[in-house]
């Protein structure tokens, strides 16, 4: 994946995630865990594109 479109990714999530802590009615706990939660899967999702971690493979749904 080109460093651009990786740069891109990560630009939507942050305005997205920046949109819904702004706009949506919410906990402040609420909040927090659904920030810690994108953080994380953005991390190993980078971790993956960089080919450091090779976890994400093993993940089965259904």
């Amino acid at each position: 994946m080109p460093l651009l479109n990786v740069v891109i990714v990560l630009i939507v999530v942050g305005v997205l995630l920046w949109l819904i802590n702004n706009y949506l009615p919410m906990d402040g706990k609420i909040k927090n865990i659904l920030n810690g939660v994108v953080v994380v899967v953005v991390i190993l999702w980078l971790l993956k594109i960089f080919g450091l971690i090779d976890v994400l493979s093993s993940f089965k749904v259904g």
